[in-house]
């Protein structure tokens, strides 16, 4: 994928009628309170020319939504994927229900974040670097991919609302939101499981629901803190296991699931050097192959307590590999449910399913099943 570096860069400017750039931004009569907070954070010290200044980094923003009755007794915790932010599940580009008022309609308390240095949730200059997704790379991946027809369920993608390209009025205003993501992906997993950590600790128990880049996150906080997860729901999480997939390329995830280390039984050793793998051909000739762990496999120790909800679209870049991910957690002992869109019945979206035109049709399948946790 290419990304666009947010350092020493110039523009070719163009001009779009800000009518493109109109955003529902609605919650209805769902919520009743609205407050946000900062949570996480550490100060630290810089030097520079002699002079020693104070900041803080690390915190993130969260904006907490309270229905008019609360029925359920745990809330949701979202966390945005890759160059997205809480605003993001408020509603849909084309001005729909998105799931935060979903949810809220339904008496669950809401809780709407952005990662550390995204959005609304500062970043300290000098700390790595910032990248931002192109106009290419949306439409390709994510909401015109049966135009490009890069891998062989992209041609499968009917749910997203519009054209998906450069000047329709949808992706115009989907685009605007793209926000800078930290480029460095230790330092984003590390201040992201830091951050939701410590909300965790603040809210108490609740689900997370987490997106793509953002899976390895929930694993990192459910690890952390298993007797505060209630359970998470991974829509089609980083992955596949310890080696990338189609559009990305070469080793990650060294501890199968995540970047940083998480608690398996028996240990996995530092940097996760007792954890040995084999590869297992793919299933079908359109899927990729799976590493997974050897016989008899190492078991994630805390992760082991989450219920956990894995899903993946019909035609998104995901589907050739999230199989491989739920069976690396099954075999790590991990209560997963793998909620394959097309095996129930719901065809034709992507990777953006939760803004897509049958989002709420999905978000009815998660209420089933966080209503029986």
């Amino acid at each position: 994928m290419r990304l666009l570096y947010l350092l020493g860069f110039s523009l070719n400017c163009c001009t779009t009628a800000s009518a493109s750039y109109k955003l529902g931004r609605r919650i209805g009569d769902s919520a009743t309170g609205r407050e946000y907070f900062y949570v996480g954070g550490e100060y630290i010290n810089i030097t520079s020319e002699n002079t020693t200044s104070q900041y803080m980094v690390g915190q993130i923003y969260v904006e907490k939504l309270t229905p008019r009755a609360v029925t359920k007794p745990y809330g949701i915790v979202f966390i945005a994927g890759s160059g997205q932010t809480g605003t993001n599940f408020l509603t849909t580009p084309d001005g729909r229900q998105g799931w935060a008022s979903y949810f809220l309609n339904h008496g669950y308390i809401v809780y709407l974040t952005d990662q550390p240095e995204r959005g609304r949730s500062p970043w300290l200059p000098g700390t790595g670097s910032m990248v931002a997704f192109t106009t290419n790379d949306i439409e390709s991946l994510f909401t015109a991919t049966t135009a490009y027809d890069l891998w062989p369920q992209a041609r499968l993608h009917t749910q997203w609302p519009g054209s998906g390209r450069v000047g329709d009025h949808i992706f115009d205003a989907f685009f605007a939101t793209e926000v800078q993501l930290q480029s460095d992906r230790l330092i984003s997993e590390a201040n992201n499981a830091k951050a939701y950590t410590a909300l965790m600790d603040r809210i108490g128990p609740a689900f997370l629901l987490t997106h793509s880049q953002a899976g390895p996150y929930g694993w990192r906080v459910g690890d952390a803190r298993p007797a505060l997860t209630r359970g998470i729901v991974a829509l089609e999480p980083s992955g596949p296991p310890f080696e990338n997939a189609f559009p990305f390329a070469g080793r990650e995830r060294t501890w199968g699931i995540t970047d940083l280390e998480v608690i398996y039984e028996p240990s996995a050793g530092p940097n996760a050097t007792n954890l040995e793998t084999v590869t297992v051909p793919a299933v079908d000739p359109n899927y990729t192959d799976c590493i997974l762990q050897t016989r008899p496999a190492k078991k994630l120790k805390n992760l082991s307590k989450v219920p956990t909800l894995v899903i993946t679209s019909e035609s998104s870049y995901h589907v050739p590999y999230d199989y491989c991910t739920v069976e690396y957690l099954r075999q790590a002992g991990v209560n997963v449910t793998f909620l394959d869109l097309p095996k129930s019945g719901i065809y034709g979206n992507g990777h953006m399913m939760f803004m897509e035109k049958n989002n709420i049709e999905i978000a009815s399948k998660i209420r089933d099943w966080l209503e029986c946790m």
